[in-house]
């Protein structure tokens, strides 16, 4: 009875935030994601374990049926409650997964390090997603929230255009293959942002984004077509310029890298997880002096 069922880790190049209004994003799924692995179990029960990429165990419990039908909340272990959220909404569209077992026996493998936020939560419910025959988005809609362009990057293979309207969806497959990839680089800021309190943070600061996102749009779309790095790195540094003006907050390479000779944009939640670096020559030495070691070329990151 044994299935397994992968899904892709995602960054997001533009309109980080401004997605939630309507912006249009160009995504990248990343050659790293998630397994999910069921078996047959037993007692009415999932016995779970969560394995990072190291082999290491970061969760691991047994949750009852009951549990998940009543969305039982488990105080203190938030990643057990979180957990048994998403599966109750799982529940709710699809109760035969329930209904019609003894028990299951789930582990889930990450292909890049936890703390990297590439997707674990995205990708798992995606996955659990598949397992199950529901729709991811209304998934995600119903326990994380977001705009759901991390469950796209999840199920495509190439670069998309993810936009949302009047609330829903919207996917378009593009070409994303700039000659100039060799200049761009991932640097992880050792630092995991929670997505949701992010999202937290840019509705308490909204105001009138209407004309910014108009703003975003045009670069978005002008990226696809920018035929070298400088016309690129002039795109994204106005990027991070507009972004900087909508959030009341400085750049990441106003806060912690304004001597670097390059340019580098945050992806996704401000403040942490990855940022994009465009460099003329190879920055590692730079960001390993300022005590970030670990920097990925374009083509070890993104899925092509």
């Amino acid at each position: 009875m044994k299935k397994t069922f992968y899904s892709n880790g995602k960054l997001l190049i533009t309109a980080e935030y401004v997605v939630l209004d309507g912006a249009k994003a160009l995504a990248l799924p990343t050659k790293f994601g998630q397994n999910l692995i069921i078996e047959k179990g037993k007692n009415n029960q999932m016995d779970w374990k969560s394995f990072d990429k190291d082999g290491s165990i970061w969760f691991e419990d047994s949750i009852s049926f009951e549990s998940i039908i009543n969305k039982e909340s488990f105080g203190a272990d938030k990643i057990k409650t979180t957990l048994v959220e998403i599966l109750h909404e799982a529940y709710v569209l699809n109760p035969k997964f329930i209904g019609d077992s003894e028990g299951y026996t789930i582990s889930t493998e990450l292909t890049f390090p936890k703390l990297w936020g590439l997707g674990t939560s995205s990708t798992l419910i995606n996955n659990i997603a598949q397992w199950l025959d529901i729709d991811a988005f209304e998934l995600l809609r119903r326990s994380f929230g977001g705009s759901g362009y991390d469950i796209a990057c999840a199920q495509k293979d190439t670069p998309i255009l993810y936009w949302l309207e009047d609330g829903k969806p919207r996917i378009e497959k593009t070409v994303f293959n700039p000659p100039f990839a060799s200049n761009m680089y991932f640097v992880y800021l050792n630092k995991k942002q929670s997505s949701k309190a992010a999202i937290a943070s840019y509705y308490n600061k909204q105001n009138n984004i209407g004309e910014a996102s108009k703003k975003i749009n045009q670069i978005t779309e002008s990226l696809l077509i920018a035929e070298d790095l400088k016309t690129f790195a002039y795109l994204i540094e106005k990027h991070e310029m507009i972004m900087s003006d909508v959030l009341e907050m400085q750049t990441i390479q106003e806060t912690y890298f304004s001597d670097f000779k390059g340019v580098v944009k945050s992806l996704g939640a401000w403040g942490g997880d990855f940022v994009l670096v465009l460099s003329k020559n190879d920055p590692s030495e730079y960001f390993k002096e300022k005590g970030f070691p670990t920097i990925l070329t374009y083509e070890e990151m993104i899925l092509k």
